[in-house]
């Protein structure tokens, strides 16, 4: 335990020394919202990677689908590394930069209004952002307080306030500057720390015939192409977690801060092989929950006989990983977290200041004013996703589906369609973004928890088939 803290401690120390010559660096509020613009490939690769899996998929998604789909959910992660990464760098990558030096923006609320010719557009994706991205940072939270209370019997609210503390500290301190060159460091660890887990499971699961022989005596569906829940849930889930990084701001601004169009080509690779290493893993040995977590072995993972989702993978951690290599799978879901966390409230922060306050209140604020009130807004938006998560809503996986196909739903079909199509319009535009997030919200409170990525998957849909629809109306009407 006392190697675990001062293991913890050296990290932390790392973070904020990192975050103290990333201070240093920042000279302008282009060098704190984008590092001046000039992030070369593997640091994007990586702040890319690491912003995109975070402690939720550990901890909440690859052990709840994991126990649900069994080795199915393999496919998702196919669908996360060829779709989501693969696909959003080769399509979009060098066209994001592109069209961001020629409408001279920061953002994506900034692009929308630029190529749409709309204020309005602009202001209502900001305030989805913040909205939206609150309870998405806290489920970030709340995975990582249950893994150090689990691992470090500390209890969840310490957990939570040490958490919040050191993503502020060095996000305050050096803004993207500090997060690309952390994202690089946290990166190599989750690839160390993947490799222990897929090794120690595999070990103690006695190797890959007894792995398979054993979910198949459990339900031979575990072992199958589509696993239990069936092949809608499962496509709907592929499209939800693919799909929607193609709108994602906080994976967006990757591009807006990479150097040059050489650097996206190795960017591109580095990210891909990446996720496959990273979501590979983590699905993998979600589905072996079934093996290692009984209620007889493990009571507190259950309630009445039914699974605690989040506390699936915490405790599989806890059982098969050697006692002295488990801080390293510590550090390994602390580094995704600290990335995606950092992603968030930056995005947030830019969102009040650069968005709304330089957007609509103050346009001519000087960088002086727009980096202090980054800051401000960065300390605001963590204590904010702190208090939400020490209530505890939910179960994680669902606080973030929802999160995510929401934001989907407001930017996909307004972004793609305007990266590409100069026809659609303002009318267009508008009418996907504010239609698709009305049906993506009606249909979770109409079908629930259990089928939210459905939900979110109809509404990102509707966001792409929306826009041409409604500008198509209006060029007749015209």
């Amino acid at each position: 335990m006392i190697a675990k803290f001062i293991t913890i401690a050296a990290y932390s120390l790392l973070i904020i020394t990192i975050g103290i010559i990333g201070h240093k660096k920042t000279k302008s509020f282009n060098d704190f919202l984008l590092g001046g613009g000039k992030i070369g490939p593997w640091m994007t690769a990586f702040s890319y990677g690491t912003a995109y899996f975070s402690a939720v998929l550990f901890i909440g998604f690859a052990g709840k689908l994991g126990w649900g789909f069994g080795l199915s959910s393999l496919w998702i992660a196919v669908g996360n590394s060829f779709i989501g990464v693969l696909g959003v760098w080769l399509l979009l990558g060098n066209n994001i930069k592109k069209m961001a030096l020629e409408y001279k923006v920061h953002t994506m609320p900034e692009f929308l209004e630029a190529r749409y010719d709309s204020s309005f557009l602009k202001l209502y994706t900001s305030i989805a952002i913040f909205i939206f991205f609150i309870p998405y940072t806290a489920a970030v939270f709340m995975g990582l307080s249950y893994l150090f209370e689990t691992n470090f019997h500390i209890s969840y609210t310490y957990a939570l306030l040490f958490m919040g503390c050191l993503t502020g500290i060095y996000l305050v301190l050096g803004g993207y500057k500090s997060m690309a060159m952390l994202d690089v460091v946290f990166g190599i660890i989750m690839i160390v720390g993947v490799f222990i887990l897929l090794h120690s499971t595999i070990n103690k699961a006695g190797g890959m015939d007894n792995i398979i022989l054993s979910l198949k005596t459990i339900n031979p569906k575990l072992v199958s192409p589509v696993g239990p829940p069936g092949i809608w849930a499962l496509l709907s889930l592929i499209c939800l977690t693919s799909i929607a990084p193609f709108a994602m701001p906080q994976l967006i601004h990757k591009f807006y801060s990479i150097k040059d169009t050489r650097s996206v080509k190795i960017g591109m690779v580095v990210s891909t092989i990446f996720a496959i290493i990273v979501t590979g893993t983590a699905y993998f040995t979600g589905a072996l929950t079934r093996i290692f977590i009984h209620p007889e072995t493990h009571p507190e993972a259950f309630i009445n006989g039914s699974p605690i989702f989040d506390m699936l993978m915490p405790e599989l951690l806890a059982t098969v990983i050697p006692v002295a290599l488990s801080v390293i799978i510590l550090l390994m879901i602390l580094s995704a977290s600290k990335s995606t966390l950092a992603a968030l409230v930056l995005i947030s922060s830019a969102t009040i200041t650069k968005d709304i306050y330089k957007g609509f209140i103050n346009k001519e604020a000087k960088d002086k004013i727009l980096i202090r009130l980054m800051r401000i807004g960065s300390v605001f938006f963590i204590i904010l996703s702190m208090i939400i998560a020490f209530l505890k809503p939910a179960v994680i996986v669902t606080i973030l589906a929802i999160s995510w196909g929401a934001i989907a739903s407001v930017f996909l079909g307004p972004f793609i369609w305007g990266m590409f199509n100069r026809k659609v319009n303002k009318i267009g535009a508008i009418a996907s973004s504010v239609i698709s997030l009305a049906i993506c919200v009606f249909l979770f409170f109409l079908w629930g928890p259990r089928k939210v990525p459905q939900a979110c998957s109809i509404g990102m849909l509707s966001s792409l088939l929306l826009v041409p629809v409604f500008s198509l109306l209006k060029r007749k009407n015209v």
